[in-house]
């Protein structure tokens, strides 16, 4: 197998020697550049999954009080309508 995938690298490492100190500095600059937009884009990415994370539980813990609440209000109702069953039957009895 003939190593010519190397060939492009050749290319540029020949290119930025023959670039004068300026040029390369420039390259060096905007790779640095570079460098902090990537690090930059990450922390982003980090904090927007820790918000997203955070969000996350506060809708589950909010779902479980809903439920909660939810589950309350059903007993409620049906010891009311138990007792009002009850009644109904006392005085239903009671008429006879």
């Amino acid at each position: 197998m003939k190593p010519y995938f190397l060939l492009p690298a050749a290319a540029a490492a020949l290119a930025l020697g023959a670039c004068s100190p300026t040029a390369q500095n420039q390259a060096s600059n905007a790779g640095d550049h570079a460098a902090a937009a990537a690090n930059d884009a990450g922390a982003a990415a980090v904090t927007t999954a820790n918000d997203a994370g955070r969000a996350a539980d506060r809708a589950g813990d909010q779902a479980k009080v809903a439920a909660d609440q939810a589950a309350a209000d059903t007993r409620a109702a049906a010891a009311k309508a138990g007792r009002k069953a009850k009644a109904a039957t006392k005085a239903a009895a009671d008429t006879d």
